[in-house]
């Protein structure tokens, strides 16, 4: 039959979920790791030393401390930029919480996600190959009902896609986004900062009826 029965044909792209990845300039990321990394050293010096394959987490309001006074301004910046992009016209957010992930050899962070926000995001402070990746996973739960076999992985097919960082990575993505870190395979400890970002007058600016 051939194409002659086709006039024309395109493939519509809809519903998209999307990650912003931006990589921080060398001096900006150099200031950021000398003000923070001496602070969660010290905010750790008093506990126990970790179980072996066990993370760890600081407390939830990190964006309060002056050690991130750098990182929470490019976080503001990147969020300004994320909700330009989206053509959004409420432009008041704030951090609701801010917290470090320490992933020692063998450690691993399970798939969530975030509630009650808008976007999330991570700046990692220490990667090492084999803890240089993050797993974000489908959000629509229904479309693993039938799984056909496919003969090659792509966007449009797959239920996970592996994106890479390093030193200096800010990730922001949508806080309903599913996602997971594999085990560290690396020597190295694997050193991230994670935040939530919601708008800062929902019940006034947001939540009224769009009817």
């Amino acid at each position: 039959m051939g194409k002659q029965w086709m006039a024309a044909s395109d493939v519509v792209s809809m519903f998209p979920t999307l990650v912003w990845k931006i990589e921080l300039a060398p001096g900006v990321r150099e200031r950021i790791a000398a003000a923070v990394l001496p602070m969660l050293d010290q905010t750790r010096g008093g506990q126990p030393p970790p179980v072996a394959g066990a993370a760890w987490q600081s407390e939830r309001a990190l964006h309060e401390h002056a050690a991130l006074r750098e990182l929470v301004a490019c976080i503001h910046e990147a969020t300004r930029g994320v909700l330009k992009f989206l053509r959004i016209g409420c432009d008041t957010f704030q951090i609701t919480g801010c917290w470090a992930n320490a992933l020692p050899h063998g450690a691993v962070h399970r798939m969530h996600s975030h509630p009650n926000n808008f976007l999330s995001g991570v700046y990692y402070l220490r990667t090492a190959p084999g803890a240089d990746t993050i797993n974000f996973h489908d959000p629509r739960p229904q479309t693993g009902v039938i799984r056909p076999p496919v003969v090659a992985l792509t966007a449009e097919n797959t239920d996970q896609v592996v994106v890479s960082v390093r030193d200096g990575t800010l990730l922001l993505f949508p806080a309903y986004l599913p996602h997971s870190v594999e085990a560290n395979t690396s020597g190295r400890e694997r050193l991230s900062v994670s935040f939530n970002i919601m708008f800062s007058a929902f019940t006034e600016e947001v939540s009224k009826p769009l009817w």
